[in-house]
């Protein structure tokens, strides 16, 4: 069979859905990847079908005209900016329909809804694949009101239903332009489709572990948390020389990283304040710039190492802590290791994940990266890194290895399609 993955995103958005590719193909079918440019590369090196969607995710994610999406904080914020990243998205409908083309089934990321309507257009099965609890609920409210005061269960699945329609407005638009330039009308039964993805032939997928949120008691049955879709990158990567000599030089580090947030601007005053953080708290650290949450600067500490990027799956169970920003990736992968976190949320789910590992004893209280100060963050790490919290954070890690998300999450994708010739 051919299954096609429509994945949007940065790069550590996209890894969960390469990890879902390699798990299919392990299972012997042909898998394609229809993502930005940029990260042909790396969806080639799995041994993946890569299709071409136009555009540098990279460029886009920081340049000015998504700085409302990287500093929305709120959910109106959040809205308000989307609805200015809709002229952005339009070029890459087209080039995520034609990838569908010849397949199977479609699974697909929220940011790529058209994924629903080119497998009804080709009558085969849709499978929504999202990063995040996102299906509404009343145990909990949706992600980006998760940081909000709690205002009961009707107030939670309210939420939800708001957060659908966000998602939507990002490109519901777009689908509808495109169909009436290919094909001259809307698609048939244009809405939502998210609500839809709850059959045994239009499932809903999670990457996600049901001891960070557990999968609710109100939910259609064809909806699955199935843990998370991890990605042990790059096999071959080796550390460097320098890199093992300093870890090994001394007590484990912690790590300090913003992923893909690029707050060029800032850049060099963060790595100051955590560098003066690290003296507070004594300990040493590994920083990793990213696209440019940190820089490297003059007169760098012995106790502090800098770097681009490294493999979390290889170097974060060798920290005694991970400072992040909590993307969701991120996050995941600190929870998967065992150790401890401090989130420094700066914009949108950021908040939700820093506040859910909180509450799960595992991390110190998020500090949003506008009230972050030196004294702040050495506070937090010497917190976590009490023996309660990394205790729990120990005892977290084990459970969420014992499980298998990639694995339960493709089964079910293979169960559909088999369902759907039968």
């Amino acid at each position: 069979m051919l299954i096609t993955i429509l994945a949007a995103g940065t790069r550590g958005d996209i890894q969960p859905y390469i990890a879902l590719g390699i798990e299919l193909k392990k299972a012997g079918h042909h898998v394609r990847i229809a993502t930005f440019e940029n990260n042909e590369a790396f969806v080639k090196s799995f041994g993946l079908e890569f299709y071409k969607v136009k555009g540098d995710i990279s460029a886009v994610a920081s340049g000015e005209g998504v700085k409302g999406a990287r500093e929305a904080d709120n959910p109106f914020k959040l809205l308000l900016s989307f609805n200015k990243l809709k002229s952005l998205a339009f070029d890459m409908q087209k080039d995520f329909f034609n990838a569908c083309a010849g397949s199977d089934a479609i699974v697909y990321h929220p940011g790529a809804a058209i994924g629903y309507f080119a497998a009804q257009h080709f009558n085969i099965p849709s499978i929504l694949a999202t990063p995040f609890p996102m299906t509404p609920t009343r145990d909990y409210p949706a992600l980006i009101f998760y940081n909000l005061p709690r205002l009961g269960k009707g107030y939670n699945l309210l939420t939800h239903k708001i957060f659908e329609k966000i998602m939507w407005s990002a490109s519901g638009a777009n689908v509808k332009k495109f169909w009436k330039e290919e094909f001259g009308k809307s698609p048939g039964g244009f809405k939502c489709p998210f609500g839809m993805q709850n059959t045994s032939l239009l499932p809903t997928i999670i990457s996600c572990s049901n001891y960070v949120f557990p999968r609710p008691s109100d939910w259609p049955e064809y909806v699955y948390n199935t843990g998370y879709w991890f990605l042990d990158e790059e096999a071959d990567w080796r550390p460097s020389v320098e890199l093992i000599d300093f870890i090994g030089s001394g007590t484990p580090p912690v790590y300090v990283g913003f992923g893909s947030i690029a707050d060029h601007a800032s850049a060099v005053k963060t790595t100051e304040l955590v560098i003066d953080a690290l003296k507070r708290s004594g300990q040493r650290a590994i920083l990793a710039t990213g696209w440019g949450g940190i820089s490297k600067i003059d007169n760098i500490p012995e106790d502090v190492f800098i770097l681009e990027s490294v493999p979390h799956s290889w170097l974060f169970p060798l920290m005694a802590a991970v400072i992040h920003h909590g993307g969701a990736g991120t996050t995941a992968a600190g929870l998967r290791a065992g150790v401890p976190g401090v989130v420094i949320p700066f914009s949108n789910d950021q908040f939700a994940w820093g506040r859910r590992v909180f509450e799960l004893g595992v991390a110190s209280k998020p500090i949003p990266r506008k009230n972050l100060t030196a004294e702040k963050l050495a506070d937090a790490i010497s917190f976590v890194l009490t023996k309660g919290v990394k205790d729990a954070a120990k005892d977290l890690g084990a459970k969420i290895q014992g499980e298998n998300g990639t694995s339960a999450a493709a089964k079910i994708i293979i169960d559909c399609v088999e369902a759907k010739k039968v």
